[in-house]
């Protein structure tokens, strides 16, 4: 058992050292998380920012002077007044993503409560504006015509309620926080998939994976120390990206427990790497296994919840996603750094984690064969 034992960790240690002669594969887990785990988070938009907009008042009423003075920084850019003989030709080159159109006679028609409208012209070739956008002005603009029709009523009588939205865990709504971790969950995930399945192709190709067989050395041993030493590489890589990028850097908080996080996080690896040795036991070569990567990392990636709640896909598809590790860990991660869940909340994610890991391994050590063409 002893013997078992260092044959593991020596076999480990030669695994990790191997990395320092894969240059490429160092500046790949330094990108992935450094500069990467960064730009994910930043090109999360946080709403909208400095939007071009215009507007066409043809009414020249308060009300409408009130709409266009409610546009304000640093949500839009300065209101520029515009003439409906120009929206077609500034459209056109693109200078402003709003154009908001007032017609003659809207405050006399919202007096009467007849129902007016404005005309809102939106470049969509700027997608991450304009969705968005649309929906605030919308609100702006209901708000300051309830606003301006209600300031010589009465007080609102006692008996009127009104909701009262309080935002947990995120109370600014910042986009960054969730993109920052989806970032984190997936790199973990990509990573540890190539590291575990490039190990075992490379030994392979190399016909090193013959003489370590050779030795008294079982497959089980292989296969372990292989999982051992690309989870610690992630997870020192991943460790250290937690605290200085996402901590330091981006100033994102983390309410959980540092340790829980990486206890649960040495599961995931477990599955992910297992994962990866089962997927190179399909390869014949590094090309082949890029394909597999390919084929099982997006949607891993798309369905793990990250980017869209899976209580709002098909049960079907969920059915799908709940043998994908990452789901979970993706689960697992924003509970116990966002939420700051203890163990007793996340148990259950341990479970599933350590059960898909533990079928991944044996299917894998089933298929593990020496020769490349097996």
């Amino acid at each position: 058992m002893i013997r078992k034992i260092r044959n593991i960790i020596q076999l480990g240690i030669k695994d990790i050292r191997g990395l320092r002669h894969e240059p490429l594969m160092l500046i790949l887990i330094g990108c992935s998380f450094s500069v990467t785990l960064y730009i994910g988070a930043k090109a999360a938009p946080d709403g909208i920012r400095n939007a071009a907009i215009a507007v066409v008042d043809s009414d020249r009423s308060p009300l409408s002077q009130r709409i266009s003075d409610a546009f304000i920084p640093p949500m839009f850019a300065p209101v520029r007044p515009l003439k409906a003989t120009e929206m077609e030709r500034v459209m056109d080159r693109g200078k402003y993503t709003f154009i908001a159109v007032i017609p003659a006679g809207f405050q006399r028609r919202a007096q009467e409560n007849d129902r007016p409208e404005i005309q809102l012209l939106v470049d969509a070739t700027r997608m991450s504006q304009a969705f968005t956008g649309s929906g605030y002005i919308g609100q702006i603009i209901t708000g300051e015509v309830n606003r301006f029709l209600r300031s010589g009523e009465p007080e609102i009588p006692l008996y009127s309620a009104t909701a009262l939205i309080r935002s947990r865990f995120n109370p600014n709504l910042i986009r960054s926080w969730e993109g920052a971790i989806r970032e984190l969950v997936g790199n973990i995930t990509m990573l540890a998939l190539i590291l575990a399945g490039a190990s075992v192709i490379r030994e392979r190709e190399r016909g090193t994976l013959e003489h370590l067989l050779s030795m008294p050395v079982t497959p089980l041993e292989i296969m372990t120390a292989k999982i051992w030493s690309m989870s610690f590489v992630v997870l020192t890589a991943a460790g250290m990206s937690l605290f200085l990028v996402i901590r330091l850097l981006l100033q994102i908080p983390v309410a959980g427990s540092f340790l829980l996080f990486m206890a649960g996080m040495i599961l995931n690896l477990f599955a992910v790497t297992s994962l990866g040795i089962l997927l190179a036991g399909f390869a014949r070569d590094m090309p082949q296994l890029g394909i597999l990567l390919i084929l099982v990392l997006l949607p891993m990636q798309i369905l793990s919840g990250g980017t869209t709640p899976q209580s709002s896909m098909p049960d079907w598809i969920q059915a799908i996603a709940w043998f994908f590790p990452t789901s979970h860990f993706m689960h697992f991660s924003k509970a116990v750094l966002f939420r700051g869940a203890e163990f007793k909340v996340i148990w259950t994610d341990w479970v599933k984690m350590l059960l898909l890991g533990s079928l991944f391994f044996l299917i894998a050590w089933k298929r593990f064969r020496p020769a490349s063409g097996e």
